[in-house]
C-alpha cells in the first residue's frame, strides 16, 4: 500500500517533467555535456523492516540463598520467534553530488550519484515480545518458560547511496536509471526483558530485574533509482528520485549476566540472545542543484 502511494505521487511527477522536458524542442539545450553537480532537498520516506527474528537463551545457576550451596544448573532455549512490525514514515533532509557526461554525437548521458538521507526520526515498535523455551535442570527436572520484552524497536538511521545510472537528455533536463549499492545505520533495541520459567507447575521470575539491550549495525543493501531533471538555466536544476532499496540481513548479538537473590534460592547466571532482519526503505525526492 506504502509503495501504491508513492509510485502514486512520483509517476504524475514525471509525466508533468515529460511535457516541460519536450516542449521547447526547437531552443538550445540547456543541459550541458558534462558536469559536476550539488544538490540539498528533502526526501518522503517509507521504511519497512521484514523478515525480524529473535532469538533467547537463558543459563541459570541455582544456590540455597542462606548457606550458598549449590543446587542445580540449567539452560534454556528456542527457536527464533518471528516479530511483524508496522511501515514507518517520514520527511527527512537529504544531500547528492554526481557526475554526468553526454556520450560523444548523442543525447544519451551516463552518470553516478552519491546521495544521502538522514533517516533517525522515526522508530518502528513492537510492543510485548514473547520468546518460548525449552529447558531443563542439572538434577533432570524439565521445564519450560517465556523471556519476555516489553518492546522491541527499529530504526534506519543513515543511509547513503551510490548509484550508477544511464539517461537520455532533452532540451530542459534529463530522464535517468541506476542500480547501485547502499550503506545504512541500523538500531535495533529490546526494552525491558525477563526470563521465566514455568518449574513444577510454579511461575519463576528468573532474572529478576528487566534488562534492556541495543545493536547499532552498519549493512550494505542495493538500491533502484529511477530519476529526472528539469534545468531552470544552464547552472541550476531541479532534480526527482523515487529510489527502492533492501538492506542485508545481519544478526545483532546480546549478552549479559544476571543474579536475583530470593528465598529459599538465588539464580544467576546469563542471557544471551540474537536478532536478524532487512529494512526497506521507499524514498521520493526533490532536490534544488548547481552544475559545475
Amino acid at each position: 500500500m506504502k509503495k501504491a502511494v508513492l509510485l502514486g505521487l512520483i509517476i504524475p511527477l514525471f509525466s508533468g517533467y515529460s511535457a516541460l522536458a519536450t516542449a521547447q524542442t526547437n531552443s538550445t539545450s540547456l543541459v550541458p555535456d558534462s558536469g559536476i553537480y550539488f544538490g540539498l532537498g528533502f526526501g518522503a520516506n517509507s521504511t519497512q523492516f521484514k523478515n525480524q527474528k529473535l532469538e533467547a537463551t537463558g543459563t541459570s545457576t541455582v544456590t540455597n540463598t542462606a548457606t550458598g550451596a549449590l543446587v542445580s544448573k540449567g539452560t534454556a532455549g528456542g527457536p527464533p520467534v518471528g516479530i511483524g512490525m508496522d511501515t514507518v514514515n517520514s520527511i527527512s533532509p537529504a544531500l547528492q553530488a554526481g557526475y554526468f557526461e553526454k556520450l560523444q554525437g548523442t543525447d544519451y548521458l551516463w552518470g553516478v550519484k552519491f546521495s544521502y538521507n538522514y533517516l533517525g526520526g522515526t522508530t518502528a515498535t513492537k510492543d510485548f515480545i514473547r520468546i518460548p523455551q525449552y529447558g531443563s535442570f542439572s538434577n533432570g527436572t524439565p521445564f519450560t518458560g517465556n523471556a519476555i520484552a516489553r518492546s522491541y524497536q527499529k530504526t534506519v538511521n543513515h543511509q547513503f547511496s551510490l548509484i550508477p545510472y544511464f539517461g537520455h537528455a532533452f532540451n530542459r533536463g534529463t530522464v535517468y536509471f541506476g542500480v547501485g549499492p547502499t550503506l545504512s545505520q541500523v538500531n535495533t533495541n529490546i526494552n525491558d526483558l525477563v526470563g521465566f520459567a514455568d518449574i513444577n507447575g510454579t511461575r519463576t521470575d528468573i532474572s529478576g530485574s528487566a534488562q534492556s539491550f541495543s545493536a547499532s549495525q552498519w549493512v550494505w543493501g542495493a538500491a533502484v533509482m529511477l530519476g529526472g531533471t528539469y534545468y531552470l538555466d544552464k547552472s541550476w536544476f531541479l532534480d526527482f528520485s523515487y529510489t527502492y532499496s533492501v538492506t542485508q540481513d545481519k544478526t545483532a548479538n546480546y549478552y549479559s549476566t544476571y543474579n536475583n537473590p530470593g528465598s529459599p534460592n538465588t539464580y544467576s547466571g546469563s542471557l544471551i540472545g540474537s536478532s536478524t532482519g532487512t529494512a526497506t526503505v521507499q524514498s521520493a525526492n526533490l532536490s534544488l542543484n548547481r552544475v559545475f
